[in-house]
């Protein structure tokens, strides 16, 4: 019983006689809302950690449409793939959204990009590309690409990706880590 300055009327719950309808069949469509409303939380986009061993559990995985690299931007809201080329020195970026499906375009015609690799601070101009196959232009596109000798370097490379804004939010830069 909850303690309360004064008493509290507690509800009774009556059935109906039989043969007589009651809410008129509102209660009926009511269970199934609140049992669909729990499945689709539970089946929501995030990180569960597993007890003790810090691993996470029931993650799903985006993978990058072009074998790249993904870097994760605000709270799930966009991605950008990375995909160094060693034998050329290329680094193309693409524009994703959140969950690596869709293509973003943007408005920037660079993205800089800011590396740590042998010890060295660098930094690289990515260049807006325009595609005549899906209608891309400089200005409303989605890859951005540049070279560096450095970029040909297989080893690890780490650094970020400079402040950047996609379709009106601005982003301070993302971390990012290329793998050997």
């Amino acid at each position: 019983m909850l303690a309360t300055p004064y008493p509290l009327p507690l509800p009774t719950f009556r059935l109906p006689p039989a043969g007589v309808p009651h809410n008129g069949g509102r209660m009926k469509s009511f269970w199934p809302a609140v049992l669909a409303s729990g499945v689709l939380l539970a089946a929501g986009c995030g990180r569960h950690e597993h007890a003790g061993h810090g691993e996470p559990v029931g993650e799903h995985v985006h993978l990058a449409p072009h074998g790249g690299t993904l870097v994760e931007i605000g709270e799930h809201a966009y991605a950008i793939e990375l995909l160094r080329d060693a034998a050329t020195g290329r680094l193309t970026a693409w524009v994703l959204d959140g969950h690596a499906e869709n293509f973003i375009r943007i408005a920037p015609t660079t993205l800089e990009v800011v590396a740590y690799s042998g010890g060295s601070r660098r930094t690289l101009t990515l260049r807006a590309v325009a595609n005549t196959a899906t209608g891309e232009t400089v200005g409303s596109t989605s890859q951005f690409e540049g070279a560096a000798d450095w970029v040909k370097h297989g080893g690890e490379i780490h650094g970020e990706i400079a402040a950047f804004e996609i379709q009106g939010h601005r982003f301070p830069g993302a971390a990012y880590h290329l793998a050997p």
